[in-house]
């Protein structure tokens, strides 16, 4: 027989009741709070602290950089990348330099310029005051020797493509080419533009000569030690050098296509003055003794970095605010890393962070991301039916979803491309990405929906990455488009030559873009520099140019104009040369543009990184008065 509960039986069902009600009751008032505090939640979330770490400011105006390893030249001729342009930019000053913030030029050695109607002949006045560490004052002389000395070192300048719109050049420049095989030392993936080719001194005079100018010469005075231009100048192929010193504080260079951006352009580091014939560059050892003309100089040299300190004949030394600075040499992204967390160093660039590690950086407000100055883009072979007809190159470009490949297939490490130079537009639209528009596009050129269309030719370098973009950008084309892509991978030698050939549909490609100069740049991506002598017909009378008549677009391809489109005029060579006319002719596809990552101490003034890592020293100073505040937090 079942037998009623026990008195403890009893009391505990009681208790369970009680417990219930009471779990009732709690879940009732943390709905409540809820419901009326939605607040509360976010005011219990940990917050993270405003800087990767936190230091003290340094008590002397000292900064502590590093901006990878340890350079390898001092020579502005040859300084092509971070660390030797961090370096160039603070020991040597140009004509003009660059605002870090506007990306426009200012004054440097020079102190004004000006320029004729055309913007073909630019005059620069230089300071009287501006002088070398050695106490000599700093003349337009140094700038012609310095300059001429560019072209006899041939392929070993940085971005020597810079230097072909200046008359004379491009003839000279042609004159030392060895052979079509050197196409092959041009390395694809590494997006650094080809430069001049270097040739043994027999060689380059012989060619010299064929070519109506004269050697390098050894000694003798400064303004003679140059290429000197033969008594039958004034042919075409064989004009004057334009640059000339008329006396010692006047520069005037003239041009052979216009550019208004040229004072832009000087600001490079290879364009900045030597002192005397550079041969304190020749040896493999840094010489911390080189006479120099920038707001620094260089102090010491060893294995650990460099220390430059501020020049005392600098001519504008009282507006340096930094005593010293010291280039920290770190071997890898992750030793930098560490010591900056360690309140080792004041400033990290030019760091290799993986992915991961960029990731857990990006909440941190000392932490920064820059767009850099270069272009990864898809060379099309305009003259080949049926990429020669401007709306496939349009439908090609529109089916692209650019991000896609810089969040997907590059982990956030780039940024989309919606136009070819990244410094801001000045044409009217970019690039659209629309899949519709796309299709409307390759219907009006005759291919509905991809039908009889051949399979594109796309040749690619040997690299993970690019392959990956490359499959990327093959399945929307056939997802969206249903055309058929075939990926051709070649190593970069024989990428180069096939491009050369035309042997491609699409190529590849990668540019740097060292300058904001817009002219400079489109010769750069359209390798119109090396050829811009045959772009035009030279006056018989004397050294300047005068461009071909311009023709309609429409009217040199024989393709009817789209509903709307204003064409741009341009020459009659075909010669791309302004952002507003490659949008609109797309002989290429921009895809992506690479950034750059940097750590600043909040009490690092002055410190503005950019898309050319043009960073003006002279600007940045020390805030003392900065104090540390919040929780740190390491990075895991």
């Amino acid at each position: 027989m079942k037998q009623c509960g026990t008195a403890n039986e009893t009391e505990s069902s009681s208790v369970r009741f009680r417990r219930r009600s009471t779990t009732f009751t709690g879940a009732a008032l943390c709905l409540l709070s809820l419901l009326f505090l939605p607040a509360c939640t976010e005011l219990e979330k940990p917050k993270p602290a405003p800087f990767f770490t936190q230091t003290a400011p340094p008590k002397k105006q000292e900064l502590r950089w590093s901006n990878g390893k340890l350079p390898k030249t001092f020579d502005p001729a040859t300084a092509s990348a971070p660390p030797e342009t961090d370096i160039v930019r603070a020991i040597f000053e140009g004509l003009t330099e660059t605002d870090p913030a506007s990306l426009e030029e200012v004054i440097g050695v020079a102190e004004s310029w000006s320029s004729t109607d055309d913007y073909k002949i630019w005059t620069f006045r230089l300071r009287k005051d501006a002088k070398w560490t050695n106490g000599k004052p700093v003349t337009a002389g140094d700038f012609v020797r310095s300059w001429k000395r560019l072209i006899a070192l041939g392929k070993r300048v940085a971005h020597g493509n810079l230097l072909s719109n200046i008359v004379g050049i491009p003839a000279i420049a042609e004159a030392t080419q060895t052979s079509s095989a050197d196409a092959s030392e041009f390395l694809l993936n590494s997006v650094t533009a080809p430069g001049l080719p270097i040739l043994p001194a027999q060689q380059l005079a012989a060619r010299a000569a064929d070519s109506n100018v004269s050697p390098v010469q050894t000694g003798g005075d400064a303004n003679a030690n140059s290429l000197t231009q033969k008594p039958n100048a004034g042919k075409a192929g064989s004009e004057a050098l334009g640059i000339v010193a008329e006396g010692d504080h006047v520069l005037k260079v003239t041009l052979t296509l216009p550019d208004k951006d040229f004072p832009k352009l000087v600001a490079n580091p290879i364009f900045r003055p030597i002192y005397g014939e550079g041969g304190e560059f020749d040896g493999k050892e840094l010489n911390s003794s080189i006479i120099t003309n920038g707001p620094f100089k260089i102090s010491t040299v060893d294995f650990t970095g460099i220390v430059m300190e501020r020049s005392e004949t600098y001519w504008n030394r009282d507006s340096v605010n930094l005593e010293r600075v010291h280039f920290v040499a770190m071997e890898t992204a992750e030793k930098a890393l560490a010591a900056y967390r360690a309140g080792d160093l004041d400033a990290v660039t030019n760091a290799d962070f993986s992915p991961l590690v960029l990731k857990l950086l990006s909440p941190y407000d000392d932490f920064h991301r820059t767009t850099h100055g270069a272009l990864n883009f898809y060379d099309i072979n305009s003259t080949k039916p049926p990429f020669s007809d401007r709306r496939v190159r349009q439908a090609l470009s529109n089916a692209i979803e650019r991000e896609k490949l810089t969040e997907g297939e590059m982990e956030g490490v780039a940024r989309p491309a919606l136009s070819f130079l990244p410094f801001g537009t000045k044409a009217k639209d970019k690039l659209t990405q629309d899949k519709e528009k796309a299709k409307d596009l390759l219907d009006e050129a005759g291919f509905p929906d991809g039908k009889n269309f051949p399979v594109i030719r796309l040749l690619i370098n040997r690299n993970d990455t690019q392959h990956r973009i490359a499959r990327s950008v093959a399945r929307m084309w056939k997802q969206n488009l249903n055309l058929e892509t075939e990926i051709i991978v070649k190593d970069s030698a024989e990428l180069e030559l096939a491009r050369k050939a035309g042997e491609f549909d699409l190529v590849r490609r990668g540019v740097v873009l060292p300058t904001s100069d817009e002219i400079a740049n489109f010769m750069a991506i359209f390798d119109t520099g090396k050829n811009v002598a045959t772009e035009l017909q030279i006056n018989k009378d004397g050294p300047t140019p005068k461009e071909t008549p311009i023709t309609n677009i429409f009217e040199r391809s024989g393709m009817p104009p789209l509903s709307g489109d204003q064409p741009p005029a341009v020459t009659a060579s075909g010669a791309i040369l302004t952002e507003e006319d490659a949008l609109y002719e797309l002989r290429a596809i921009p895809l992506y543009f690479p950034t750059s990552f940097s750590l600043v101490r909040p009490y690092v003034l002055g410190f503005d990184m950019n898309s050319l890592d043009a960073l003006t020293l002279s600007n940045v100073e020390i805030d003392g008065e900065w104090q540390p505040n919040g929780i740190t937090r390491e990075l895991k």
